[in-house]
């Protein structure tokens, strides 16, 4: 079988306002343009203060987030139960913004092994905040 992706991760995150802040606009930017991921899907997801909630999908938002060099290769992988369960925890007034990226860098990786029978025994992701703290109580012994 040959595989023509690398894993995927979806991320959510929301944010207290209604907008994606700058500071993680330009931090995504700057992932998809080194190459070590590929964008797949975007959603933004905003809960009004009026309790409405706005679907934006990157046509929407490519001038609005900086995406306008980037291509979605697959999008619509952020399905509307996703996009029912992150606008169910958003607050009024707040924003949520859903990355479905492909690990380009294990891409091959993933592809030789595959193509030399391996399996996939784990596939686990640690949130970042897991990590800080396990290497902390190793850190203090």
């Amino acid at each position: 079988m040959t595989l023509r992706f690398g894993p995927a991760d979806v991320v959510a995150l929301a944010f207290p306002t209604s907008r994606v802040p700058d500071a993680v606009r330009e931090a995504t930017l700057a992932a998809l343009r080194s190459g070590v991921v590929t964008l797949l899907d975007l959603v933004v997801i905003r809960r009004s203060e009026a309790d409405e909630l706005e679907i934006l999908e990157l046509e929407d938002l490519e001038e609005d987030l900086g995406l306008a060099e980037f291509t979605v290769s697959r999008q619509g992988l952020t399905g509307q139960e996703d996009i029912d369960t992150f606008g169910a925890a958003l607050a009024p007034g707040t924003t949520a913004l859903v990355l479905v990226v492909e690990h380009t860098w294990a891409r091959d990786i993933v592809a030789t092994a595959a193509d030399a029978g391996a399996i996939v025994l784990a596939a686990e992701r640690v949130p970042a905040a897991v990590v800080e703290a396990v290497v902390e109580l190793a850190e203090a012994g």
